[in-house]
């Protein structure tokens, strides 16, 4: 692998970055925009919810496919293509919407060709990441990643309010549309090193070793897997939190209140990125992730123990706060341990199992909540001489429960995960990889 030299990689990668987080922010805009569309022509929350799986569950399931793709096409084509189909995706429901012929399937169809298209994006952005950027500044970069996403937390929530009601849903997603030509445009103006269009071929070998090859190099190296599979657990846990973080909020306080924590938690995700940009990387990131989940997992339960405005606002900066911290230390490690000519495949098949349990959870937590925790909690529920002693019964109380629950299983997984030897010595064991494949 030849890398720019450490100035010139590092400013390009700096624009690349930049264009990336202009059209993610518009994306987010969009979404947010579409789904209060889709919310005042229909008044469900479950087609509401339906966005979500159609937006996750397509790129889950062509990632394999995306990782191979992506080993053996030069990466910032992998990228372009990526941004064109889905700016095309979203020109389409811009056309539809102009035409007033707009439907809650068209949003569907649109954002599961979106999401297809997304499947190529993380696995080519991050092995770009590791072309470009020297192996002293993975850190700095990632941090960087992470200040993007934390950009959209902050800006998405106040600017999709205010652009929604100045420029309607059409005026949105004009600028969603912008925001993919501009990062397109930089994509096609800067230049990559020759050696990274001309070295990254898959050798000739079955499609479906290709597209396997990324879950058995994982499962070979076994602190990896580990890893991998703590996060899949632990995104379920979060996913189900996320879920029925509003409607716990607004059980018991408005909806300015909810807006006062979210942002909060904004500012706590974009402080923590600056200073992983800017701070020298710590010596074990494994621990990092861990000691930053076990604080996530308290501070979950003490969620759903407390109906505070301002103890959540404060919990929810701590547990953002740990967001970037752990994104970019695990981030990382796979770029560090992983080969860069079959990083495709490999990112592709992260991607695909660390997200896949999120689907479920958005399935489940309603149902759960509905169904199962809040009768408990009710005034005459079966725990509400129990535990409803403790956290208070009523209307939210039974998600506060399943908040606990959710914490506290956070927790165990995290020393569970702990107490593993190849996962808790991962960085020290498998040593850094060699810029070939060993098929």
């Amino acid at each position: 692998m030849t890398q720019h030299p450490k100035n010139t990689g590092m400013r390009i990668f700096t624009l690349i970055w930049f264009g990336q987080m202009i059209s993610l922010i518009g994306s987010g805009l969009t979404n947010f925009a579409l789904g209060v569309w889709v919310y005042q022509q229909t008044g469900s929350v479950t087609q509401f919810s339906l966005i979500s799986l159609f937006t996750s569950l397509p790129m889950i399931l062509i990632s394999p496919i995306a990782g191979t793709l992506v080993d053996q096409f030069p990466r910032r084509w992998m990228m372009v293509f990526s941004d064109l189909g889905a700016g095309i995706a979203t020109g389409v429901i811009a056309i539809l919407l102009a035409a007033g012929n707009l439907t809650f399937w068209h949003i569907c169809v649109c954002a599961a060709i979106s999401s297809c298209f997304s499947a190529f994006q993380l696995p080519a952005y991050t092995a770009a990441t590791t072309l470009l950027v020297p192996e002293q500044d993975l850190a700095r970069a990632n941090g960087m990643l992470q200040i993007g996403e934390a950009a959209g937390q902050l800006v998405i929530p106040m600017l999709g309010g205010v652009l929604l009601l100045i420029l309607g849903i059409d005026g949105v997603i004009f600028i969603d549309f912008a925001t993919f030509m501009f990062a397109l445009s930089i994509l096609l103006l800067v230049r990559f090193p020759k050696q990274y269009i001309d070295r990254h071929r898959a050798e000739k070998t079955p499609w479906f070793k290709q597209a396997s090859y990324g879950l058995v190099y994982l499962v070979k190296r076994r602190g990896l897997f580990a890893l991998l599979l703590f996060f899949a657990v632990d995104n379920f846990l979060v996913g189900i939190v996320q879920i029925l973080f509003t409607p716990l909020v607004l059980s018991f306080a408005s909806a300015t209140d909810l807006g006062t924590i979210l942002t909060l938690g904004g500012v706590g995700m974009l402080v923590s990125s600056v200073l992983i940009s800017t701070v020298k990387t710590p010596q074990h990131l494994i621990l990092s992730i861990f000691g930053f989940k076990l604080l996530g997992g308290i501070s979950i339960t003490c969620v759903g123990l407390y109906k505070s405005v301002p103890l959540l606002a404060l919990i929810a900066f701590v547990v953002f706060f740990g967001v970037p911290i752990i994104n970019s230390s695990s981030q990382i490690i796979f770029q560090k341990k992983v080969p860069f000519n079959v990083q495709g495949r490999v990112f592709a098949t992260i991607g695909a199992i660390s997200n896949a349990s999120q689907p479920f959870a958005y399935t489940v937590a309603g149902p759960l909540a509905d169904k199962i925790f809040e009768p408990l909690m009710t005034p005459n529920g079966l725990l509400a001489e129990s535990i409803g002693k403790i956290i208070g019964v009523g209307t939210g109380r039974g998600i506060g429960l399943m908040f606990i629950v959710m914490g506290i299983l956070t927790v165990l997984a995290t020393i569970i995960a702990y107490q593993y030897k190849p996962l808790r010595l991962l960085e020290k064991q498998l040593p850094d990889a060699l810029a070939q494949d060993d098929w």
